[in-house]
């Protein structure tokens, strides 16, 4: 029998475990990488585990979220990022280098090899051939200390390409809208998504990108490209030809499903709010108004891109009454645009340029004016998520957003008598690595800075063997880690600081959550009820971390995000589903709950009958834990696990 591209990298780096689906398999990480807003508390974990270096072949501290520096906090946890990363051995990305996927896809990502990064969208790598899984900061951390990487191997799942993209109005943005129209936010959750097929050839390896980025709101583990000529093409270009093996599925290689996607049937396509796969095609929605326009960000910010986008810029004039903002991805791609024009064709056009940033998307900036609308080449348009509760987002290629922020108006840019400029992939790219640092030689001499504002790691207790607490909070379907721990300007300076971001968490929901939530840590602490795919969308480890710290024993839902479960399990919060997903209507919020003999359930049949004793009744609840993630929830979360195991 052959083997898909998964299996042969997961055999490469298997530790243990079988590649059986559903099955604990451990793997043998090659890269870790982290970003500002979920890397201070990975490195605060990291230094608490008590080693002098990183035990990983490579490791990278990215900053690219919090680069707004309206006070003091974001600068000390850019000093602290860079002295932790000089201290234990990391290179270090400073402001201004990039968003990480950006970036790592220009200076590390490399075929065949595993990498992992605190962030949703890690798997942007993946378009170079690379297995690249985003996790929860401890899970980051537990790694760089020398642990292999655990989990439930996915099912890998084949999306056949055949045919041409219909350029130049088609992009790669119009795959991955296509196949999340297809199979929605919660399609992928719990499979790798394999691209493969005759249509391949025709995507270079940043188009490639675009759709292995958005693969994470599919809730994908990850997805991967083969690694071919236009793979070798590219690390060509960047100088790192060494880097490149050829990596392709065995012509008989099995797969779980098989999905078919013809590239030349696509047509220009938008995701409505608030859901990346609300998608339509854009000439359904021409005519509508729109005051903003966003351009870039992790999922399209190339050099092609933003030279297209230039082209369409050219000459023309950005709408009376719409804001254009194009953030590049990285230093390369905006010194590369500023020395050959392009950069000043969207400045005269009148573009907004932002920094090589996360920015707007991630709420730091940027935010739409109350009621209004943005049209984004952007991954996610969760309602606030832009910084705005009360604003409009949504989702289409980079190309059609700049025809839109010309014409003030959502047109199919067929219809829209603008010209662009196709441009091919570089053969060179040029070569500034002045902002990143590499690691010290004499790195045991380094003092790490902590500003006022970095606090230490709060700590779970054991598992306790009841449960008696009240329902805080019930949610519907799809509930995201923005919901659970807002981003934006206002909340993310106090990423590392607990028990001040603690205050906000569900803050864009319920403001008195918080308020409530430390009330009832005196009564027992708390419980929150969700729907299906509780906690997808990004991976930050804070809307796990702050509602342990308030006190949650416990999370019921009839389905998780798989980032988020980890999440949670990794802070000492047990995961629980409802057996009869009818239970769920029965629960409200205020309902006290109790469970008794937690441990010796958790220990045994993972079976527990849940007494509501404020109506009178009993349903059963799940958790479905392995034996590695019953012993950390035993523990406490996965810092004292990770601890007793270095006793042993």
């Amino acid at each position: 029998m052959g083997k898909n591209i998964v299996q042969k990298i997961f055999e490469e780096h298997k530790v243990y475990g079988e590649l059986k689906q559903g099955t604990p398999v451990g793997l043998k990480i090659d890269q870790v990488y982290t970003q500002d807003a979920t890397g201070t508390m990975t490195w605060l974990q990291f230094e608490v585990m008590g080693l002098n270096r990183v035990k990983v072949p490579l490791a990278v501290s990215y900053v690219d979220h919090n680069m707004i520096q309206s006070n003091y906090m974001n600068h000390d946890d850019h000093v602290f990022l860079q002295t932790v990363a000089a201290r234990y051995g990391a290179y270090f990305s400073k402001p201004g280098n990039g968003i990480c996927h950006q970036v790592h896809l220009e200076r590390f990502a490399a075929p065949g090899r595993i990498a992992l990064g605190t962030d949703s969208h890690t798997p942007t790598a993946g378009g170079i051939g690379m297995i690249a899984i985003g996790v929860g900061g401890l899970d980051a951390a537990t790694v760089m200390a020398g642990s292999p990487f655990e989990l439930a191997m996915p099912q890998v799942t084949f999306i056949r390409l055949t045919g041409k993209l219909n350029r130049p109005w088609v992009t790669a943005m119009d795959v991955i809208l296509e196949i999340l129209r297809r199979l929605t936010v919660k399609g992928g959750v719990g499979k790798i998504m394999e691209y493969g097929g005759p249509g391949v050839m025709n995507l270079n390896v940043t188009e490639r990108a675009t759709i292995t980025n958005m693969g994470a709101e599919l809730g994908a583990t990850t997805s991967i490209f083969p690694s071919d000529e236009r793979t070798l093409y590219y690390l060509k270009a960047q100088g790192r030809e060494k880097d490149w093996k050829e990596l392709c599925a065995d012509e008989d290689a099995e797969y779980a499903e098989v999905i078919e996607i013809d590239l030349s049937s696509l047509e220009p396509l938008i995701a409505k709010p608030h859901s990346p796969d609300a998608v339509v095609p854009i000439r359904e929605l021409s005519g509508t108004k729109m005051n903003q326009v966003c351009i870039g960000s992790c999922t399209n910010s190339s050099y092609q891109v933003m030279r297209s986008v230039s082209s369409i810029l050219r000459g023309n004039t950005v709408a009376e009454w719409v804001s254009l903002h194009i953030n590049p991805g990285s230093k390369q791609v905006y010194e590369m645009i500023a020395r050959d024009s392009a950069l000043s064709d969207m400045i005269a056009a009148g573009a907004r340029m932002l920094e090589s940033s996360c920015g707007p998307c991630i709420g730091m900036g940027g935010s739409p004016g109350t009621g209004h609308i943005s049209i984004r080449s952007y991954n996610r348009n969760f309602r606030g998520r832009c910084g705005n509760k009360d604003a409009f987002v949504y989702l289409a290629n980079p190309l059609c957003c700049a025809v839109m922020a010309i014409k003030g108006e959502i047109i199919d840019p067929g219809d829209s008598g603008i010209h662009v400029d196709e441009f091919e992939e570089p053969s060179r790219y040029l070569i500034n690595d002045n902002m990143l640092i590499p690691p010290k030689e004499d790195y045991a001499k380094v003092n790490i800075i902590k500003g006022p504002n970095i606090k230490e790691v709060p700590i779970k207790e054991p598992l306790k063997d009841e449960i008696d607490a009240e329902v805080l909070i019930k949610l519907g379907d799809n509930v995201t880690t923005d919901d659970i721990m807002p981003a934006g300007s206002t909340i993310l300076p106090f990423r590392s600081n607990i028990p001040a971001i603690s205050e906000f968490v569900f803050s864009n929901i319920d403001d008195t959550f918080s308020r409530r939530a430390k009330e009832a840590r005196t009564k027992g602490g708390g419980i929150i009820v969700g729907g299906e795919n509780y906690g997808q969308g990004s991976s930050r480890e804070h809307a796990a971390i702050a509602p342990m710290f308030l006190g949650f024993q416990a999370v019921i839902a009839k389905s998780f995000a798989r980032i988020h479960r980890s999440n949670l399990i990794n802070f000492g919060i047990i995961p629980l589903q409802f057996k009869i997903a009818e239970d769920y209507e029965r629960v409200e919020k205020g309902d006290r709950l109790f469970i008794r003999n937690v441990c010796e359930i958790l220990a045994g049949s993972q079976t527990y009958t849940v007494e509501n004793r404020t109506k009178g009744y009993s349903f059963e609840a799940v958790s479905s834990l392995n034996d590695r993630e019953r012993e950390i929830i035993f523990r406490g979360g996965l810092l004292p696990y990770t601890k007793q195991q270095a006793l042993k």
